[in-house]
């Protein structure tokens, strides 16, 4: 294993390997499938998420980029299964931490998980090249290479070990990637409080010539993650 390789590549064990299905993803960042179509769309980090899957087969642009895709599509299909289960099962001493509309039961949002999960492990193994192995705060892409960048479940939510300088070297890169516009969701840590920096990430942006919005969106499973960061580039 190459010094890189060794540097980037996160033992599996590590890795929590659980997504949201393309549906979910719409509702997370209140789109439409026509608001995506003629663009080219980075979902990033990406996970087990099945809106590459989907979105491509439905005749999208979508590439999606992890830290878990230096594993195989079988190791990840396999950590899926086992992390969707200890999920479900740590779900039921958690239930009261969500709202249940969304999902109506545990079995309910079994489903969910195990369908993006199949979707996404599916694809990867058909069309591999969709799916690039990432480590953040770096990409590599070139600047500008996408017109829409989505990042789900990972900037704000886990504010107790990625710190502020790790956000704005991440915002910054994600930045860097993107044409035009940005959508962060949710902007809650895992104890689904709001992220204390926001307000001074927010001001960052807008030295930086963006502009940025927190808008409330039709999804809420986690409480109080009901809201995204729309970050748009102000062209010169």
């Amino acid at each position: 294993m190459s010094r890189v390789e060794k540097g980037t590549k996160l033992d599996l064990e590590r890795i929590i390997f659980i997504g949201r299905t393309f549906d979910e993803y719409l509702d997370m960042f209140l789109l439409t499938k026509e608001d995506l179509e003629g663009k080219k769309i980075l979902d990033c980090p990406s996970g087990a998420c099945s809106f590459t899957a989907v979105g491509n087969r439905l005749g999208l642009n979508i590439t999606a980029c992890d830290i878990a895709y230096y594993h195989s599509g079988d190791d990840l299909r396999r950590k899926g299964h086992q992390d969707i289960e200890h999920a479900m099962n740590h779900m039921v001493k958690t239930k009261g931490n969500y709202i249940w509309n969304y999902f109506k039961d545990i079995e309910g949002l079994r489903k969910h998980r195990l369908s993006a999960l199949k979707d996404c492990a599916d694809d990867i193994a058909k069309s591999n090249d969709r799916y690039v192995p990432v480590t953040l705060p770096s990409l590599p892409f070139e600047d500008e290479a996408f017109d829409v960048l989505l990042s789900a479940h990972f900037l704000f939510m886990y504010a107790d070990r990625l710190d502020y300088e790790f956000h704005i070297k991440t915002i910054n890169e994600l930045l860097r990637v993107t044409k035009e516009e940005i959508r962060i969701f949710p902007l809650v840590d895992l104890e689904g409080n709001r992220y204390e920096h926001l307000d001074k990430v927010k001001g960052h942006l807008k030295e930086n010539g963006c502009k940025s919005e927190e808008i409330k969106v039709p999804y809420e499973f986690q409480k109080n993650a009901n809201s995204m960061l729309v970050i748009k580039k102000i062209k010169n």
